[in-house]
């Protein structure tokens, strides 16, 4: 019966409230896009752009500044000097700090600075509108789309957080945030910092961060021995850097305006706190480098097969030796294709993959390519459980908190009601008499997953999109179970994987045809007329009190 009143009303028997067909306008097209213009991506982009095709290399930076206040995609911590808010001046300290961009705007790549990936839209069976692939992009003023034929993702690396007391003050930020600041963007508003972590990523930005006048006052590390090579250890203890082994932060001291001093305590070999006396240190940041996790959103939210590779660094994109994804037309490289530390300590292995990626990318549009092959790019052993590390760090600093510190910061939900599945407080949540519901009794016998905590308690679901907390989450349920951090699923990503502001998307063009039928989604009292009883051009007052609805 559905289908004969279909026929009767569209020619192609089509449900014409369907998005089929009616793909929005797209005025822009390259070959091979690019997101990143780190290392990886802008060596990607001149060799691309040697074989004589359209190339677009987008990245991100200068954030806004409403969106560094988000934390987003990095947790910046409130650390941003005025300076950030001039634009032409960052642009400025990105093009000293990045000069190979100029030689891709020579070699005719099209860039885009401040443009973000918000997501990629490939033609599937689930989404007939897509004529292509699409790119959804966005600038400081409006969301728009691109067509691409091949795209490689070089969107870098973010940091693990963990939760502590103070943990929400202006000046608790990640490594990669504090690194960003003082050397793109020269920006960096800090004068005396404490490390948390000591791996090869956390003790390179420590270096940097010395070099841009900052002092480290102390390097925390809840392991026994610093993870990192010695002889970036030893450059900062030289500067004066005092090392607290066995020991994590336990809270920090300060008022809204910021962080003015942290409180250390030791820690046994069961993660346990010990007692005794708290080291204060002075300091105005705290910079978290427990992890550097590989930024996959933008590849996760699009399909692409990931999976846990301690060699790598955690989640990333199973990738073959060209760098491709389980996507054919998507490659990922650099450090969101994943971390080690040889590949921290120098950028040549990142350009590298870079140029394999672009390679691969211009065969597949059947253009060849100049240079010698180069071999795939395999990471070294890991030296070290980096699961194991991270859940160390949440048992240490989260669950053996002095206070209930918010794990989710934008949806302000805590340890506890994570682990008991609570909904955040200003949803007026009251517990019933019957025992909370706990991870394990989510999936009886099962794997818990992440995406149903956050359903439940909305940790995950703010502003930051998970930025701060997805770990964190993550090694909660691992320890609650009792289960490995690797046999815990990835929480899902999804687009936009950048925050979009309402008017960005509302300008987004789209085809008449968009708007036709619209009411038998969103009209009132009309939208649960069935479509196929629409007039051509229905609105609220066309419908009659007596005119049966699809419920009944």
């Amino acid at each position: 019966m559905l289908a004969q009143h279909m026929k009767s009303q569209t020619p192609l028997g089509r449900d014409r409230a369907s998005v089929a067909g009616k793909q929005p306008p797209i005025d822009e097209s390259t070959d091979v896009l690019i997101v990143g213009a780190g290392p990886a991506g802008i060596s990607a982009a001149l060799t691309a752009a040697a074989g004589g095709v359209r190339v677009t290399l987008v990245d991100e930076n200068p954030v806004p500044l409403q969106t560094m206040g988000e934390d987003v995609p990095l947790h910046f911590g409130g650390r941003m000097a005025p300076t950030v808010a001039n634009r032409n001046a960052v642009l400025e300290s990105i093009l000293r700090a990045r000069p190979r961009l100029a030689d891709a705007i020579d070699a005719g790549v099209d860039v885009r600075l401040g443009t973000a990936a918000w997501g990629l839209f490939p033609q599937r069976r689930t989404a007939g509108w897509i004529d292509g692939h699409v790119a959804g992009l966005a600038d400081e003023d409006h969301a728009y789309l691109l067509r691409f034929r091949q795209v490689i993702v070089a969107a870098g690396c973010r940091d693990m957080g963990v939760a502590f007391d103070g943990w929400q003050r202006p000046g608790v930020m990640g490594a990669s945030a504090a690194y960003r600041l003082a050397t793109t963007y020269e920006a960096l508003d800090s004068r005396t910092a404490v490390l948390v972590g000591s791996g090869t990523e956390g003790l390179q930005i420590g270096n940097a961060l010395l070099d841009a006048g900052i002092r480290i006052a102390a390097i925390v590390e809840q392991g026994e021995a610093v993870t990192g090579p010695k002889e970036l250890l030893v450059r900062l203890l030289e500067s004066g850097t005092r090392l607290f082994t066995r020991h994590v932060i336990r809270e920090t001291i300060g008022d809204s305006h910021g962080v003015a001093a942290a409180r250390l305590a030791g820690v046994d070999a069961d993660g346990t706190r010990l007692s005794g006396q708290l080291q204060r240190i002075e300091c105005d940041t705290v910079v978290l480098a427990m992890a550097a996790i590989p930024a996959i959103e933008l590849i996760e939210a699009v399909g692409c097969t990931v999976s846990f590779q301690a060699a790598r660094g955690g989640h990333v994109a199973v990738v073959d030796g060209s760098q491709r994804t389980s996507l054919p037309f998507l490659y990922a490289a650099g450090d969101c294709a994943g971390i080690w530390a040889s590949k921290t300590l120098s950028d040549n292995t990142a350009r590298r993959e870079g140029r394999i990626a672009a390679v691969a990318a211009l065969r597949s549009l059947g253009v060849g390519a100049d240079g010698a092959e180069e071999a795939p790019v395999s990471p070294e052993a890991p030296e070290r459980d980096i699961a194991l590390e991270r859940l160390e760090w949440v048992r240490a600093m989260t669950l053996k908190s002095a206070g209930s510190p918010f794990l989710c910061q934008c949806e302000e939900v805590t340890a506890a009601e994570v682990l008991g599945l609570h909904p955040p407080r200003y949803l007026k949540w009251r517990p019933e008499a019957a025992e909370a519901r706990r991870l394990g009794s989510v999936e009886p016998g099962g794997t818990p997953h992440p995406d149903v905590v956050k359903r439940l308690t909305r940790a995950g679901m703010g502003p930051c999109q998970g930025r701060r907390c997805r770990e964190q989450i993550a090694a909660l349920m691992a320890l609650d179970s009792g289960r490995a951090l690797t046999d815990i699923p990835l929480a899902t990503y999804r687009p936009p994987v950048r925050p979009l502001r309402l008017a960005q998307m509302a300008a987004l063009p789209e085809a008449a045809s968009m708007g036709e039928g619209w009411e038998s989604w969103f009209g009132i009292p009309s939208q649960w007329i069935p479509f196929w009883r629409l007039p051509p051009a229905c609105s609220g007052a066309d419908s009659g009190a007596e005119e049966p609805v699809a419920g009944e």
